[in-house]
C-alpha cells in the first residue's frame, strides 16, 4: 500500500473517533454529533481528490502531506463549532475565525491582543521594516467584488471581499497575480501582508520568471499553508510552525532580505532563517494564493513592499534626523504594537552607545481625516513611543522629548498609497 493510501485510511477512523468521544446529552445532542460525524467522514473523503490535484500541482511529498493535515483541520474545526448549525466548512469570509483589531498601514495586524513590545517571545524579534515604499495597497480603493486594480492578474480567481472591517483579497482556488514596483527590487528590502484563511501552498517568487508551475532551477521561493511555511527550492526546504493555524485567526507575514540573506516571519515567530538563498531580483512579485475552495478561501490584507533599511544612527548621523517605518500602532490609537521591538531596541541601544545624544520624537500622520484630531494622535504617539523607550527599554528620559506635528510635514503625497505611507512615521531628530 502506498504511503498516500495509507495516510488516507488512517485519518478517517481518527477523525471519526474524536467526534464519537463528544457526549450526547439529549436526542438533539445525538442528532448534532451524527451531523458531526457525517460531515467528518465527508472531510476526510475529500482529501483523496485533493490529495491527487494538489501533488500533480506542486509535484512534492510537501503536497501530500498538506492535504493530509487539512483533512484534521477540517475535523477539528467540524467539533469546534460549539452546535451552532452549518457551521461545518463555514468560510474565513463570513466569519469562521477570530480577526485581531483593525488596524492602518503603520500598524499591520497579526498578533494577540495585549501584547507589549519586549515581552516574551517579541523580545527576541528582529524584523525591521524597509524605509522606502515601493507598493502599499490595503484594497481601500477598489470595490467589493472587483479584483485590484493596482495588481496584474494573471490566472485564477480573486476578488476583494468586505470582513470585520477591513478589505482582503480572497481566493477560491488558484489565483495567480503580479505584484508591480516600478522598479527592479534592491538588494535589501522588506514584503508584509496578513493571511488568513485555507489553501494548499502559497507561493511567492521574486525573480520575475518563476511561477507556482513553472520554477526556474536553484530559485528559492516563499511557501505558506495554513500552519507552517517558509523558504524552500527544488533542492530543501527551510520550514517552521506558525504556533497558530490561518483557520483560527489572521496572521502577520513578513519577509527580510539582505542580499543573499533571507528571514520569514508569521508574527512573533522566525519560521525560516536562510544566509545563502537565491531569490532573484525583478521589478514585480509573482504570487499564487491557491485557496481551498468556495467556503475555505485564501486571503491576504494590507499588503507592503518597502525598500532598503539603513542603520537608524547611520542616518542619523548624516543629516540630524531619520524617518522609521517600524514603529507600529493599532488604527487611530497611541497603542505600540509588540512589532515595534526591534525599532525601539535599536533606538534605546543607540543612546546607550552614544551618550552625548539627545532626541526628539516627532510624530507625522497622513491628511486623512481631521487635521486637529491628527495632531492630537500624534502627540499622543510621539508621548508613548517616548515612555515606551523610558519604561520598557532603560531608555534616559531627559534626553528625549516628544511633539506630535500631525499632517503639517508630509515627505510624500497624500493621493497615493505609497505617500500616505511614507507620511505615517516617527522621525528622531538630534537636539542640539
Amino acid at each position: 500500500m502506498s504511503r498516500f493510501a495509507i495516510r488516507s485510511a488512517a485519518l478517517a477512523p481518527c477523525a471519526v473517533a474524536l467526534l464519537l468521544a463528544l457526549p450526547h446529552a439529549t436526542a438533539s445532542a445525538q442528532g448534532w454529533g451524527k451531523r458531526l460525524r457525517e460531515a467528518a467522514k465527508q472531510a476526510a473523503g475529500d482529501v483523496v481528490e485533493q490529495k491527487t490535484r494538489e501533488a500533480a500541482r506542486n509535484g512534492t511529498e510537501q503536497a501530500i502531506d498538506g492535504a493530509a493535515n487539512r483533512a484534521g483541520e477540517r475535523a477539528a474545526a467540524i467539533v469546534g463549532a460549539k452546535g451552532k448549525e452549518g457551521a461545518a466548512g463555514g468560510s474565513v469570509a463570513g466569519g469562521a475565525g477570530a480577526a485581531p483589531d483593525a488596524t492602518d498601514a503603520t500598524a499591520v495586524a497579526g498578533p494577540k491582543a495585549g501584547a507589549r513590545p519586549g515581552e516574551g517571545a517579541w523580545s527576541n524579534y528582529d524584523f525591521r521594516p524597509g524605509d522606502r515604499p515601493l507598493m502599499v495597497d490595503d484594497f481601500g480603493a477598489d470595490a467589493v467584488g472587483d479584483f485590484p486594480r493596482r495588481l496584474e492578474f494573471r490566472s485564477g480567481s480573486a476578488e476583494i471581499v468586505e470582513w470585520q472591517g477591513r478589505r482582503w483579497l480572497s481566493a477560491p482556488g488558484t489565483a495567480e497575480l503580479h505584484v508591480p514596483l516600478g522598479q527592479t527590487l534592491p538588494e535589501r528590502f522588506t514584503v508584509e501582508f496578513d493571511l488568513a484563511g485555507s489553501g494548499n501552498a502559497m507561493t511567492i517568487f521574486f525573480d520575475g520568471k518563476s511561477t507556482a508551475g513553472s520554477r526556474a532551477a536553484g530559485v528559492d521561493h516563499i511557501d505558506l499553508n495554513t500552519w507552517q511555511g517558509g523558504l524552500a527550492n527544488g533542492e530543501r526546504q527551510a520550514y517552521g510552525a506558525f504556533g497558530t493555524k490561518t483557520t483560527e485567526r489572521p496572521v502577520h507575514v513578513a519577509v527580510q532580505v539582505d542580499g543573499d540573506y533571507v528571514k520569514v516571519y508569521v508574527d512573533e515567530r522566525r519560521v525560516s532563517n536562510v544566509p545563502n538563498a537565491k531569490l532573484g531580483r525583478s521589478n514585480r512579485i509573482y504570487m499564487d494564493l491557491n485557496g481551498w475552495d468556495a467556503k475555505s478561501p485564501r486571503m491576504i490584507a494590507n499588503l507592503r513592499v518597502m525598500a532598503g533599511g539603513r542603520k537608524l544612527y547611520d542616518a542619523l548621523a548624516e543629516t540630524g534626523r531619520v524617518a522609521t517605518q517600524g514603529i507600529y500602532f493599532d488604527v487611530g490609537s497611541d497603542r505600540i504594537r509588540p512589532e515595534s521591538t526591534p525599532t525601539l531596541k535599536e533606538i534605546a541601544r543607540m543612546l546607550a552607545d552614544h551618550p552625548e545624544l539627545a532626541l526628539t520624537i516627532e510624530g507625522h500622520t497622513d491628511a486623512a481625516g481631521q487635521a486637529a484630531a491628527n495632531l492630537a494622535l500624534s502627540e499622543r504617539r510621539a508621548q508613548a513611543v517616548r515612555q515606551a523607550l523610558v519604561r520598557d527599554f532603560g531608555a534616559d528620559g531627559a534626553r528625549l522629548d516628544a511633539k506630535g506635528l500631525g499632517q503639517t510635514k508630509p515627505v510624500g503625497a497624500n493621493d497615493t498609497p505609497e505617500g500616505r505611507q511614507q507620511n505615517r512615521r516617527v522621525e528622531l531628530v538630534k537636539r542640539s
